[in-house]
């Protein structure tokens, strides 16, 4: 039985037009993002039947399918909903006042932010996190969907940049793909999450 399920977008397709075309999103949802949650399910399945069977040759690679799928299942699913046809401008509130305590300010942010996601080699995100550790936020890379990942951080706004979030439209400009992206942030989104997870205690066991 599936665990994992592919979540609805919460617009239509083209509602991010013209920043983001409805062709690459009907792509990137429909069958991007469900072949990782296929992936998960698949992965899921075929650790239990390894248990089961007492057989672990293969359970490197089951361990590396795995995270690899888990982790472009929940980052899409925080990228959907971090983008907004009525997005844009800047946050406000505790959220802009956290961003320039930990960056200075919010355009130094948005810098820090786009040098991460240009600076991808290959296919990975830029990630705005919450450290629970150190209750501050940090921006992060990650490698494809889960590397380079501290255990610690709660995601809170995630830019893909992959090719196929962005190829179809500006080609190999993706410069000009970030400085779009900008226009359908949902800040109400990103605070939203902000909030739980500063509300977070760590949970870890730590000296």
């Amino acid at each position: 039985m599936s665990i994992y399920a592919l979540p609805d977008l919460p617009y239509d397709h083209a509602a991010l037009e013209p920043y983001i075309s409805g062709e690459i999103m009907e792509l990137h949802h429909d069958k991007h993002h469900a072949t990782y949650v296929k992936g998960i399910n698949t992965a899921v399945e075929q650790l239990a039947e390894a248990r089961e069977k007492g057989s672990f040759e293969t359970l490197s690679t089951l361990e590396k399918n795995f995270a690899f799928h888990l982790g472009g299942h929940v980052n899409h699913s925080v990228f959907w909903a971090n983008m907004s046809p009525d997005g844009g401008d800047r946050p406000t509130g505790d959220l802009a006042a956290r961003l320039d305590e930990d960056f200075g300010s919010f355009d130094a942010f948005r810098a820090h932010f786009q040098a991460v996601a240009l600076g991808v080699q290959g296919s990975g995100w830029s990630v705005l996190a919450w450290d629970l550790v150190a209750q501050r936020t940090y921006v992060v890379q990650h490698f494809d969907h889960q590397g380079n990942l501290p255990m610690c951080l709660v995601p809170l706004l995630v830019l893909d940049m992959w090719e196929h979030a962005y190829y179809l439209q500006y080609h190999n400009d993706k410069a000009t793909f970030v400085e779009q992206w900008w226009n359908v942030v949902s800040w109400a989104d990103v605070q939203e999450r902000y909030a739980r997870a500063a509300a977070q205690t760590t949970g870890l066991i730590l000296p």
